[in-house]
């Protein structure tokens, strides 16, 4: 099975920066997209930013001149680097990555990690 390991959550002051890191292993051929979305208490999951294995990126307009996702094909890692946090950023980012193995093509989530933004 696929796992996706999140790393790099935390506790910042309100203009601190965090980054986010995500690595996919397992049963892998191609990941053609990884992403990270995000969920606070009581809201629904929204994307935050997504980047295909081309490098072709979107970002939630929350979040433009913000944050900045990247990628290692290579490495199968993701990472979303957040600057200027916000209180309203405070949420559970989670990873998301939509790839291939063989004929089948899957969807997976990582376990979530905290990014809290509080003075």
């Amino acid at each position: 099975q696929v796992q996706l390991v999140e790393s790099g959550g935390g506790l910042v002051q309100p203009g601190g920066s965090l980054r986010l890191s995500c690595a996919a292993s397992g049963n892998i051929n191609s990941i053609n997209a990884m992403g990270w979305y995000r969920q606070a208490p009581g809201n629904e999951r929204e994307l935050v930013a997504v980047i295909t294995r081309g490098g072709n990126t979107d970002y939630a307009d929350s979040v433009k001149g913000r944050f900045t996702i990247s990628r290692d094909n290579a490495k199968n890692t993701v990472w979303l680097q957040m600057s200027s946090l916000k209180p309203e950023d405070t949420a559970v980012y989670y990873c998301n990555v939509k790839g291939s193995y063989g004929s089948i093509q899957f969807v997976r989530w990582g376990q979530g990690t905290q990014v809290t933004v509080s003075s």
